[in-house]
């Protein structure tokens, strides 16, 4: 099958309107701030993605995020899906910045890439940017090392295949990391890392976009060349424009990462992303089923009117109502089910208590589940041994590079 025409080959082509700036005065969404109420729409006429059609949603594994469009939008995923279709090589790349614990916003996207591992043999690679949080927030080398342990065990919890993951950690494997960012760095200026991320308070924040292109094409650089697909929330998405501009000019044996792009999990307290960070509650991996229930009753906003009389007369409203939101999102796979729970909160016939309760049952079963994968890990190091770089896998990279032998940590 034909890959739809790609538009977006050059960063002047992706980020000549620029990402740094708010759209319209509404709202801003860059990899390190998101702020204002999204139109996902407009976002995409920015970025210069384009969405998913029907028929590549159908393509990809069952999976209700792509089943109700929560990722929505792509860019070069056409070749990863013959691969996939093909069992061609392919892989995934997903990871997380350990600035503090996990919560349900950050985990769907390894849920996803689980699947697709599970449907078609992808390989997956998960890099931990600790470089970048402890460059981009104000915590120690210690704290960061610390989230990055426990982030970890999260990680580990979902249940990759570990003969088909991949894990990496920036500062742990910087004898990988590191000579192939110098090499790919040499191809970014200041004004194209400006023009995409914005004016960045440190030099390290200018470099990092080079360590970021090198985990998208790490597979590659690994295992040879094979369609790469990156599923991140769309304020992610710089990432990939700069690895795909990189890629065509680095003589590197490497194809462009595609991209498949999200929506973000709401606040509890109403529209926008879902932060671990601030005054905006969350709910983190390791809650019980007690903190569960608190904070979704206490925090979560509703669609539902102000009495329930009014509520039975009038109706509530789904698409703002965040307990349904996060049933929308993951949390019901089963699409009649949810058409029923929404026909029934517009009519009236379900109070806002009731769909409140629902989605803590779904959510509480959901983190039962990854708590008993979570408490079933023995140390930390052994478990991750598995998923780590082998001998084989550190040389191939940086022999693919041209990087010499005398830079190499034996």
């Amino acid at each position: 099958m034909t890959e739809q025409p790609d538009t977006t080959d050059s960063i002047d082509d992706e980020t000549n309107s620029g990402s740094k700036t708010p759209i319209d005065g509404e709202f801003t969404v860059t990899p390190y701030a998101v702020k204002g109420e999204i139109d996902y729409d407009k976002l995409l006429e920015r970025f210069g993605a384009d969405p998913l059609t029907d028929e590549q949603i159908r393509r990809f594994p069952e999976h209700p995020m792509l089943r109700r469009r929560i990722f929505y939008a792509g860019r070069g995923v056409d070749r990863y899906l013959e691969a996939a279709e093909t069992g061609e090589p392919h892989a995934i790349v997903t990871g997380r910045g350990p600035s503090g614990p996990m919560h349900l916003g950050h985990v769907l996207p390894l849920y996803l890439a689980k699947r697709f591992q599970e449907e078609t043999g992808a390989m997956v690679y998960v890099p931990l940017s600790d470089d970048e949080k402890y460059l981009a927030k104000d915590q120690s080398f210690e704290s960061i090392g610390k989230h990055t342990r426990d982030n970890l065990r999260d990680i580990l919890a979902v249940g990759f295949d570990p003969e088909r993951t991949r894990i990496v950690i920036d500062t742990a494997d910087a004898d990988v990391i590191y000579p192939l960012a110098v090499r790919l760095a040499n191809y970014l200026t200041p004004a194209t890392v400006e023009a995409v991320y914005g004016e960045q308070d440190t030099i390290g924040l200018q470099f990092y976009p080079a360590v970021q292109a090198t985990h998208l094409l790490l597979p590659q650089l690994v295992d040879g060349r094979q369609p790469t697909l990156v599923p991140i929330a769309i304020d992610q998405d710089p990432h990939v424009r700069i690895c795909r501009d990189v890629a065509t000019k680095e003589s590197l044996p490497v194809d462009k990462p595609g991209a498949l792009l999200g929506r973000f999990l709401p606040s509890l307290e109403g529209p926008g992303k879902m932060s671990s960070s601030g005054d905006v509650p969350s709910i983190e991996l390791t809650a019980d089923p007690e903190t569960v229930a608190t904070t979704i009753r206490k925090h979560a906003y509703t669609g539902g009117r102000a009495t329930l009389e009014e509520h039975r007369e009038h109706g509530g409203d789904p698409t703002v109502d965040v307990p349904f939101q996060y049933l929308r999102f993951f949390f019901e796979e089963d699409d009649e089910e949810l058409e029923r729970i929404a026909k029934q909160y517009r009519a009236g016939e379900l109070p806002s208590g009731e769909l409140k309760a629902t989605a803590i049952d779904r959510i509480t079963a959901f983190l039962t589940a990854h708590q008993r994968g979570r408490d079933a890990l023995g140390g930390l190091e052994d478990e991750l041994e598995p998923y780590r770089l082998t001998d084989g896998e550190r040389r191939r990279p940086l022999e693919r590079a041209g990087v010499p032998m005398t830079t190499r940590s034996d």
